[in-house]
Protein backbone atom coordinates (compact mmCIF):
# COMPACT_ATOMS: atom_id res chain seq x y z
CA UNK A 1 0.00 0.00 0.00
CA UNK A 2 1.34 3.49 -0.78
CA UNK A 3 -0.26 6.92 -1.18
CA UNK A 4 -0.73 7.68 -5.44
CA UNK A 5 -1.79 11.26 -5.60
CA UNK A 6 -3.38 14.53 -3.89
CA UNK A 7 -5.83 16.69 -5.61
CA UNK A 8 -6.23 19.67 -3.92
CA UNK A 9 -9.05 22.14 -5.37
CA UNK A 10 -9.42 25.15 -3.38
CA UNK A 11 -7.78 24.07 -0.49
CA UNK A 12 -5.54 27.08 1.41
CA UNK A 13 -2.58 28.61 -1.04
CA UNK A 14 -4.00 25.96 -4.33
CA UNK A 15 -6.94 27.91 -5.68
CA UNK A 16 -6.82 26.09 -9.02
CA UNK A 17 -6.97 21.92 -8.79
CA UNK A 18 -3.73 20.30 -8.36
CA UNK A 19 -2.28 17.00 -8.70
CA UNK A 20 0.69 15.44 -6.51
CA UNK A 21 1.56 11.88 -8.11
CA UNK A 22 3.48 9.98 -5.38
CA UNK A 23 5.63 6.63 -6.48
CA UNK A 24 6.38 3.78 -4.35
CA UNK A 25 9.16 4.81 -1.81
CA UNK A 26 10.66 8.29 -0.59
CA UNK A 27 8.77 11.33 -2.03
CA UNK A 28 10.23 14.85 -1.10
CA UNK A 29 8.98 17.47 -1.46
CA UNK A 30 10.78 21.04 -2.08
CA UNK A 31 10.60 24.84 -2.12
CA UNK A 32 11.02 28.30 -0.94
CA UNK A 33 8.89 29.79 2.19
CA UNK A 34 5.83 30.14 1.31
CA UNK A 35 5.18 27.85 -1.25
CA UNK A 36 2.54 25.87 0.37
CA UNK A 37 4.86 22.89 1.17
CA UNK A 38 3.07 22.73 4.82
CA UNK A 39 0.17 23.21 2.76
CA UNK A 40 0.57 19.95 1.55
CA UNK A 41 0.81 18.06 4.88
CA UNK A 42 -2.39 20.00 6.03
CA UNK A 43 -4.18 18.48 2.77
CA UNK A 44 -3.30 15.15 3.70
CA UNK A 45 -4.04 15.44 7.38
CA UNK A 46 -7.60 17.39 6.58
CA UNK A 47 -8.62 14.64 4.38
CA UNK A 48 -7.80 11.61 6.55
CA UNK A 49 -10.46 13.43 9.29
CA UNK A 50 -8.37 15.82 11.26
CA UNK A 51 -11.06 17.87 13.33
CA UNK A 52 -8.83 20.15 14.91
CA UNK A 53 -8.23 23.74 12.85
CA UNK A 54 -4.98 24.45 15.29
CA UNK A 55 -3.58 21.31 13.78
CA UNK A 56 -4.08 22.92 10.39
CA UNK A 57 -2.78 26.19 11.56
CA UNK A 58 -5.74 28.03 11.42
CA UNK A 59 -8.23 29.75 13.35
CA UNK A 60 -11.07 27.90 12.06
CA UNK A 61 -11.76 24.95 9.89
CA UNK A 62 -12.65 27.29 7.27
CA UNK A 63 -9.72 28.77 7.26
CA UNK A 64 -8.67 25.88 4.87
CA UNK A 65 -10.63 27.05 2.31
CA UNK A 66 -9.02 29.63 -0.61
CA UNK A 67 -9.27 33.10 1.07
CA UNK A 68 -8.59 34.98 -2.41
CA UNK A 69 -5.73 37.63 -3.59
CA UNK A 70 -5.22 40.74 -5.13
CA UNK A 71 -6.33 39.16 -8.59
CA UNK A 72 -8.50 35.75 -7.35
CA UNK A 73 -11.89 36.30 -5.55
CA UNK A 74 -12.19 34.05 -2.46
CA UNK A 75 -13.43 30.72 -3.05
CA UNK A 76 -16.68 29.01 -1.53
CA UNK A 77 -15.07 25.41 -1.09
CA UNK A 78 -12.60 23.48 -0.64
CA UNK A 79 -12.11 20.07 -1.80
CA UNK A 80 -8.94 17.62 -1.39
CA UNK A 81 -8.98 14.11 -3.26
CA UNK A 82 -6.31 11.10 -1.24
CA UNK A 83 -5.96 8.36 -3.72
CA UNK A 84 -4.29 5.54 -1.97
CA UNK A 85 -2.71 1.59 -3.80
CA UNK A 86 -4.75 -0.98 -1.91
CA UNK A 87 -3.74 -3.74 -4.68
CA UNK A 88 -1.73 -5.08 -1.21
CA UNK A 89 -5.40 -5.57 0.18
CA UNK A 90 -4.02 -3.67 2.93
CA UNK A 91 -7.05 -1.41 3.38
CA UNK A 92 -10.63 -3.44 4.24
CA UNK A 93 -12.39 -2.75 1.20
CA UNK A 94 -12.71 -4.84 -1.81
CA UNK A 95 -10.96 -1.95 -4.67
CA UNK A 96 -7.26 -2.05 -5.56
CA UNK A 97 -7.90 2.08 -5.68
CA UNK A 98 -8.94 3.69 -3.08
CA UNK A 99 -9.72 7.70 -3.55
CA UNK A 100 -10.83 9.28 0.45
CA UNK A 101 -12.52 12.53 -0.71
CA UNK A 102 -12.96 15.59 2.15
CA UNK A 103 -15.13 18.94 0.67
CA UNK A 104 -15.58 21.57 3.01
CA UNK A 105 -18.29 24.58 2.11
CA UNK A 106 -17.93 28.48 3.63
CA UNK A 107 -20.90 27.85 5.24
CA UNK A 108 -19.29 25.08 7.78
CA UNK A 109 -21.02 22.13 6.36
CA UNK A 110 -18.69 18.69 5.05
CA UNK A 111 -19.19 16.09 2.75
CA UNK A 112 -17.16 13.06 2.67
CA UNK A 113 -16.61 9.95 -0.11
CA UNK A 114 -15.06 6.89 -0.38
CA UNK A 115 -14.53 6.32 -4.47
CA UNK A 116 -17.26 8.91 -4.74
CA UNK A 117 -20.03 7.54 -2.66
CA UNK A 118 -21.03 9.80 0.01
CA UNK A 119 -19.87 8.49 3.86
CA UNK A 120 -19.64 9.38 7.65
CA UNK A 121 -16.05 10.55 8.61
CA UNK A 122 -16.79 7.73 11.11
CA UNK A 123 -16.44 5.16 7.98
CA UNK A 124 -13.11 7.37 7.10
CA UNK A 125 -11.40 6.92 10.52
CA UNK A 126 -12.47 3.26 10.54
CA UNK A 127 -11.07 2.64 6.72
CA UNK A 128 -7.88 3.92 7.92
CA UNK A 129 -7.11 2.97 11.09
CA UNK A 130 -7.86 -0.71 10.39
CA UNK A 131 -4.39 -0.01 7.93
CA UNK A 132 -2.55 2.06 10.46
CA UNK A 133 -2.44 5.30 9.20
CA UNK A 134 -5.16 7.92 10.06
CA UNK A 135 -5.00 11.11 11.66
CA UNK A 136 -4.04 9.63 15.06
CA UNK A 137 -2.11 7.22 14.23
CA UNK A 138 0.61 9.35 14.04
CA UNK A 139 2.17 8.90 10.33
CA UNK A 140 2.04 12.41 9.77
CA UNK A 141 4.33 14.39 12.43
CA UNK A 142 4.48 18.08 12.30
CA UNK A 143 6.14 20.40 13.87
CA UNK A 144 7.05 20.56 17.31
CA UNK A 145 5.46 17.20 17.84
CA UNK A 146 8.99 14.88 17.87
CA UNK A 147 9.52 17.61 20.44
CA UNK A 148 6.42 16.70 22.82
CA UNK A 149 7.32 12.79 22.15
CA UNK A 150 10.69 13.54 23.90
CA UNK A 151 9.62 15.52 26.32
CA UNK A 152 6.01 13.42 27.31
CA UNK A 153 5.67 11.47 30.98
CA UNK A 154 5.17 8.10 30.96
CA UNK A 155 1.59 8.12 30.25
CA UNK A 156 2.11 10.26 27.11
CA UNK A 157 4.39 8.26 25.76
CA UNK A 158 2.21 5.17 26.35
CA UNK A 159 -0.14 6.33 24.45
CA UNK A 160 2.26 7.39 21.66
CA UNK A 161 3.17 3.96 21.46
CA UNK A 162 -0.23 2.39 21.84
CA UNK A 163 -1.47 4.17 19.20
CA UNK A 164 1.58 3.41 16.78
CA UNK A 165 0.86 0.04 17.83
CA UNK A 166 -2.27 0.19 16.58
CA UNK A 167 -4.17 -0.54 19.74
CA UNK A 168 -6.32 2.89 19.02
CA UNK A 169 -8.93 1.27 16.82
CA UNK A 170 -9.70 -1.22 19.62
CA UNK A 171 -9.73 1.43 22.13
CA UNK A 172 -12.31 3.17 19.78
CA UNK A 173 -14.10 0.95 19.10
CA UNK A 174 -14.38 -0.39 22.87
CA UNK A 175 -15.54 2.71 23.89
CA UNK A 176 -18.06 2.80 20.82
CA UNK A 177 -19.60 -0.36 22.46
CA UNK A 178 -19.26 1.02 25.95
CA UNK A 179 -21.54 4.13 25.13
CA UNK A 180 -24.50 1.58 23.26
CA UNK A 181 -24.16 -0.61 26.55
CA UNK A 182 -24.75 2.62 28.42
CA UNK A 183 -27.46 3.88 26.37
CA UNK A 184 -29.05 0.41 26.76
CA UNK A 185 -29.22 0.20 30.12
CA UNK A 186 -30.30 3.31 30.07
CA UNK A 187 -33.38 2.41 28.21
CA UNK A 188 -33.96 -0.59 30.05
CA UNK A 189 -33.88 1.12 33.28
CA UNK A 190 -36.56 3.66 31.42
CA UNK A 191 -38.58 0.59 30.17
CA UNK A 192 -38.29 -0.92 34.19
CA UNK A 193 -40.01 2.36 35.11
CA UNK A 194 -42.72 2.35 32.64
CA UNK A 195 -43.11 -1.59 33.39
CA UNK A 196 -43.44 -0.66 37.21
CA UNK A 197 -45.97 2.63 36.07
CA UNK A 198 -48.22 0.47 34.64
CA UNK A 199 -48.53 -2.26 37.09
CA UNK A 200 -49.61 0.37 39.80
CA UNK A 201 -52.25 1.27 37.15
CA UNK A 202 -53.02 -2.23 36.42
CA UNK A 203 -55.66 -2.61 39.29
CA UNK A 204 -57.36 0.45 38.94
CA UNK A 205 -57.57 -0.55 35.30
CA UNK A 206 -58.90 -3.71 35.87
CA UNK A 207 -62.08 -2.08 38.62
CA UNK A 208 -63.06 0.26 35.56
CA UNK A 209 -62.93 -2.64 32.88
CA UNK A 210 -65.11 -5.12 35.23
CA UNK A 211 -67.33 -1.73 35.81
CA UNK A 212 -67.61 -1.23 31.67
CA UNK A 213 -68.11 -4.80 31.10
CA UNK A 214 -71.23 -4.46 33.66
CA UNK A 215 -72.16 -1.77 32.54
CA UNK A 216 -72.29 -2.76 28.97
CA UNK A 217 -74.57 -6.18 30.11
CA UNK A 218 -77.10 -3.56 31.59
CA UNK A 219 -77.29 -1.59 28.37
CA UNK A 220 -77.52 -4.52 26.03
CA UNK A 221 -80.26 -6.19 28.79
CA UNK A 222 -81.79 -2.56 28.54
CA UNK A 223 -81.61 -2.25 24.82
CA UNK A 224 -83.69 -5.67 24.52
CA UNK A 225 -86.41 -4.52 27.20
CA UNK A 226 -87.20 -1.51 25.28
CA UNK A 227 -87.32 -3.59 22.12
CA UNK A 228 -89.51 -5.65 23.63
CA UNK A 229 -92.09 -3.24 24.75
CA UNK A 230 -91.85 -1.21 21.48
CA UNK A 231 -92.95 -5.05 19.74
CA UNK A 232 -95.85 -5.55 22.29
CA UNK A 233 -97.00 -1.65 21.37
CA UNK A 234 -96.88 -2.38 17.72
CA UNK A 235 -98.74 -5.53 18.09
CA UNK A 236 -101.42 -3.43 20.10
CA UNK A 237 -101.74 -0.95 17.51
CA UNK A 238 -102.12 -2.95 14.69
CA UNK A 239 -104.59 -5.01 16.25
CA UNK A 240 -106.63 -1.53 17.50
CA UNK A 241 -106.10 -0.58 13.83
CA UNK A 242 -107.64 -4.00 12.50
CA UNK A 243 -110.60 -3.78 14.80
CA UNK A 244 -111.32 0.04 13.57
CA UNK A 245 -110.98 -1.15 10.17
CA UNK A 246 -113.91 -3.77 10.67
CA UNK A 247 -116.34 -1.97 12.44
CA UNK A 248 -115.82 1.10 9.47
CA UNK A 249 -116.31 -2.11 7.07
CA UNK A 250 -119.41 -3.29 9.13
CA UNK A 251 -120.94 0.21 9.43
CA UNK A 252 -120.74 -0.12 5.36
Amino acid sequence: MHLKSLTLRGFKSFASATTLRFEPGITCVVGPNGSGKSNVVDALSWVMGEQGAKSLRGGKMEDVIFAGTTGRPPLGRAEVSLTIDNSDGALPIEYAEVTITRIMFRGGSSEYQINGETCRLLDIQELLSDSGIGREMHVIVGQGQLDSVLHADPMGRRAFIEEAAGVLKHRKRKEKALRKLDAMQANLARVQDLTDELRRQLKPLGRQAAVARRAAVIQADLRDARLRLLADDLVALRAALDAEIADEAALK
